[in-house]
C-alpha cells in the first residue's frame, strides 16, 4: 500500500510541487500567466493520452512491465524539464513527462482491483489517499522554499530523483498482481470496443463522469490558485504552500472518516454524500463570484469546503466505476483516468482562457463543475 500510494502521487508531485513557481517561470521564460497556466493543461493532456495505453498493455503484458516502461519515460522527462529554455519547451517536456507519470495513476488503481472486492477497494483507494495526501501537503512547501533559496529548474530535479526513486522500488519489491494474457489483443479497433463496453455499463459511466465533473474542480483550483493568492492576494510562495497544506490535511482526513464508514455503509450512499457537500462548497463559492465579494477568508473557505469533500468523492466514485469490470481492471481504469483527467483538462484550460485578472473565474468554474457533477448523480445513479 506505501508503494501503491507514492505511484500514486506521482501525478499530485509533479503538479504540486511546481505551483508555487507558476511566477518565477513567467519571469525567466519570458511568459504571460495564461502561458504558464498551460503548461499545467499539457501536462493533464498528457495525462489524457497515456491513461487510454496503460490500462490495456497491462491487460495484455501484466501491470510491471507497463509501470518500469512509464516511470523510465517520466524521469527523462523531468530531466527535459528542468532544462527547458522556453515556454513551448516545457509545454513539451510536460506532456511527454504526464504520459510517464500516468503509469503509476492507472496502475495503482488496477492493482487494487486485482485484489479487492469494491467495498475493500473504496477502503483501500481511502487509504491511498492517506498515503498520496503527504504529497499536496509537502510538495507545495518543498517548492515555496526551494524557491527562496535557489531555481524553479531544481523543482524539476527532484522530479527527477522521485521517478528514480519509484522506478527502483517497482524493480525491487513490486509483485505481480496479473499474468500476461496472450489473448488480450491491443488492436486499436479492439481497444476501442472494450473501452464502448464499459461506458455502456451505466455503473460505470454515471459515477466516473460525475466523479470526474467533481475532482475537475480541483484541477481548475490547481491551475487558477497561485495567480488569485500568490500575485492577487499578494502571499508568498511559502504562504501559498501553507494553505495547500490546509486543503490537504482536509481531504486526507475526510478520506479517513469515509474509510471508517463504509464499515456500515455502502459505497452509493458515501458518494451522494459527498456530492451533495461539494454542491454546498460550490453554492458558497458561486455566491462570492455573483456578489463580487470573493475577498480572501470567504473564497478560502469555499475551497477548504470543496477540497474536504472530495475525500468522500473520490475514493467512492473510484471504486464503483471499477466494480463490475474485475477481469479488465486495466481497461476499466484506463478510461476512468481518461475521463476525469479529460474533465481536468477542460478545467484548466478554461481557467488559461477566462483569466480576467480577478478571482471570479476560479470561484464561478469550481462552482460550475461541482454543480454538474451532483446533477448528474442526482438524475442517473441507480437508487
Amino acid at each position: 500500500m506505501l508503494l501503491l500510494g507514492t505511484l500514486t502521487a506521482i501525478g499530485s508531485v509533479s503538479i504540486d510541487m511546481y505551483l508555487p513557481a507558476f511566477p518565477a517561470i513567467q519571469h525567466s521564460l519570458n511568459a504571460g500567466s495564461g502561458a504558464v497556466q498551460l503548461t499545467l493543461t499539457t501536462f493533464f493532456v498528457g495525462l489524457l493520452c497515456g491513461q487510454l495505453v496503460y490500462g490495456p498493455a497491462s491487460d495484455r503484458f501484466g501491470r510491471k512491465k507497463p509501470l518500469v516502461a512509464g516511470l523510465v519515460l517520466y524521469s527523462l522527462a523531468s530531466i527535459g524539464c528542468m532544462l527547458a529554455q522556453s515556454i513551448e519547451a516545457l509545454m513539451v517536456w510536460r506532456f511527454i513527462q504526464a504520459f510517464g507519470a500516468c503509469s503509476g495513476i492507472v496502475l495503482a488503481r488496477a492493482i487494487v482491483r486485482d485484489r479487492c472486492d469494491p467495498r475493500e477497494a473504496a477502503r483501500s483507494f481511502s487509504m491511498l489517499m492517506l498515503i498520496m495526501g503527504v504529497s499536496p501537503i509537502l510538495a507545495p512547501l518543498l517548492g515555496g522554499y526551494i524557491l527562496q533559496v535557489s531555481s524553479w529548474r531544481v523543482i524539476f530535479g527532484l522530479n527527477v530523483a522521485f521517478g528514480l526513486a519509484c522506478l527502483t522500488a517497482v524493480i525491487a519489491t513490486l509483485k505481480e498482481t496479473r499474468q500476461p494474457d496472450p489473448g488480450t489483443s491491443l488492436n486499436p479497433f479492439s481497444v476501442f470496443r472494450g473501452y464502448v463496453e464499459i461506458l455502456r455499463d451505466r455503473d460505470f459511466s454515471t459515477n466516473a463522469i460525475a466523479g470526474g465533473f467533481a475532482q475537475a474542480g480541483l484541477y481548475a483550483y490547481l491551475a487558477g490558485s497561485p495567480f488569485v493568492l500568490i500575485e492577487l492576494f499578494h502571499l508568498s510562495p511559502s504562504a501559498y504552500g501553507w494553505v495547500f497544506c490546509a486543503n490537504s490535511v482536509g481531504l486526507i482526513a475526510a478520506s479517513q472518516i469515509n474509510a471508517a464508514l463504509l464499515k456500515r455503509n455502502s459505497i452509493y450512499t458515501l458518494l451522494r454524500a459527498g456530492l451533495v457537500a461539494v454542491l454546498a462548497a460550490s453554492v458558497l463559492l458561486a455566491v462570492a463570484g455573483v456578489a463580487g465579494v470573493a475577498t480572501m477568508p470567504l473564497l478560502l473557505a469555499g475551497i477548504f469546503c470543496f477540497m474536504t469533500s472530495l475525500g468522500f468523492v473520490n475514493p467512492n466514485a473510484a471504486a464503483a466505476s471499477l466494480a463490475n469490470h474485475p477481469e479488465r481492471a486495466g481497461s476499466a481504469s484506463s478510461l476512468l483516468g481518461t475521463l476525469q483527467y479529460g474533465l481536468a483538462t477542460l478545467a484548466t484550460f478554461a481557467m488559461g482562457m477566462i483569466h480576467d485578472g480577478t478571482a471570479r473565474p476560479l470561484a464561478w468554474s469550481m462552482a460550475l463543475f461541482g454543480l454538474i457533477g451532483w446533477a448528474i448523480n442526482r438524475r442517473f445513479s441507480r437508487r
